[in-house]
């Protein structure tokens, strides 16, 4: 053998090796996956291949050379018409010429493929084990109405659902993310980053908090409407620990650390009971003076507020009275003093639409990814959802009446501050 012969011989061999070792890729995929694409650059050349000959290549992993050979199919599959026997006996060579350039141009093409294949799947594999942790990311692009991050070695995908109502994601803004999962889609698996989920709020407290890191404090419940308002109700496990005042911090220092990052999102610290009364009446705070009776087979709570309170109670589009039913899992309804029934909520409403009478799921899922979750939002923006195709006339109607009646009440409360002396 020459010496010529020798070096391309170990220099192909030894640059296989270099490259399986330092991506961790077992070398007998890199040769697998060479095969089958020259095949199908041989396929590319000379047009469609006869369907009674079976199609192989030979692969030196020594040298690098490559071979076509064609032989008789013996055998198929009945259903997928899969070849799975041939006659390798008769295998003829039909390597063409200049194939070897060819195959030159494959053998890199499916190592670098490889390569970028095996980078992501430690990228994954990598954040797989850091799935409900908070990260830094930085907006890289916007991907349709999704957003793409910088998330250190890979990139996150942050879709519609999981993003914060009100919130813009400008090129190059950072935001602290939760790792929600890992999903697969059709073009593979994504990192799925949120900023809408509520534990990206229990997480940001166990990072300000050292008690909350430690245990010596514990997030008992939390409820989010993202971007608006959330609640929480804590406990101390150590007698010696306020756990309100842990969390909230001198000066309101921690609390006001965890704010800025929910880009000044509302959120109250309750201290947590097992009274299921003295719990629903903390949960519905600001409102004071409020009569519960529940029912705790059926988790029912019933709540009389005093007429000066009810709006306290119910809260802007009723969010403050669907975030303590979502907190305790009561539902709750709310009475005036009279015994009117002001409000009633079951603690399943995502949103102030989900309360919406007769919306249909792709008119929450529209409206959801424009982040029109409130018929305040509906108000300000009637434009995107008046103008949206994929809304019926019927459906338009529905948000009209809501929006309408919105309006009156505002210009009426309006006219009611502005008639108030000071």
């Amino acid at each position: 053998m020459s010496k010529a012969n020798t070096f391309v011989r170990t220099e192909f061999a030894a640059a296989i090796q270099q490259i399986a070792t330092e991506r961790k890729i077992d070398p007998a995929a890199i040769f697998d996956g060479i095969k089958q694409a020259l095949v199908s650059a041989y396929r590319k050349q000379i047009g469609d291949l006869e369907d009674e000959f079976y199609y192989f290549v030979e692969l030196n992993e020594e040298t690098g050379e490559a071979r076509i050979f064609r032989c008789p199919v013996l055998e198929r599959d009945e259903e997928t018409g899969e070849i799975t026997k041939w006659d390798e006996k008769k295998a003829e060579d039909v390597t063409p010429a200049g194939f070897g350039r060819i195959a030159a141009q494959t053998a890199k093409q499916v190592i670098l493929q490889k390569i970028r294949r095996s980078e992501k799947d430690q990228i994954i594999a990598e954040y797989q084990g850091k799935v409900g942790e908070i990260i830094t990311g930085q907006v890289l692009r916007m991907d349709g109405k999704a957003v793409i991050l910088d998330i250190g070695r890979g990139q996150g995908w942050m879709p519609p659902e999981e993003q914060m109502r009100g919130e813009f994601y400008r090129l190059n803004a950072r935001f602290a993310v939760l790792i929600k999962e890992i999903r697969d889609t059709v073009k593979g698996q994504v990192i799925v980053l949120s900023r809408a989920d509520k534990n990206l709020v229990a997480k940001l407290f166990e990072r300000e908090v050292p008690e909350v890191a430690s245990g010596a404090v514990e997030l008992v419940l939390l409820a989010r409407e993202a971007g608006v308002r959330t609640k929480l109700t804590v406990k101390s496990t150590q007698d010696s620990v306020d756990p309100v005042g842990s969390c909230v911090g001198q000066r309101g220092v921690r609390v006001q650390k965890v704010i800025e990052e929910l880009n000044n999102e509302k959120v109250d610290i309750i201290p947590h009971t097992e009274d299921n009364v003295v719990l629903i009446k903390g949960a519905l705070a600001p409102a004071e003076n409020l009569q519960v009776t529940i029912d705790d087979a059926t988790h029912l709570a019933t709540v009389t507020a005093p007429d000066d309170q009810l709006s306290l109670a119910i809260g802007r589009g009723g969010q403050n009275v669907r975030l303590a039913a979502k907190l305790t899992g009561f539902q709750i309804t709310i009475k005036s003093a009279s015994g009117t029934v002001k409000s009633q909520v079951t603690g399943k409403e995502e949103y102030e639409i989900d309360t919406f009478e007769g919306i249909e799921p792709a008119t929450r899922t529209m409206l959801i990814e424009n982040k029109l979750t409130t018929v305040s939002d509906l108000s300000r923006f009637r434009d995107k959802w008046m103008g949206a195709k994929e809304l019926t006339m019927e459906q338009k109607e529905l948000l009209m009446q809501r929006v309408e009646a919105f309006d009156a009440a505002e210009k009426l409360a309006e006219k009611n501050r502005l008639a108030t002396p000071v």
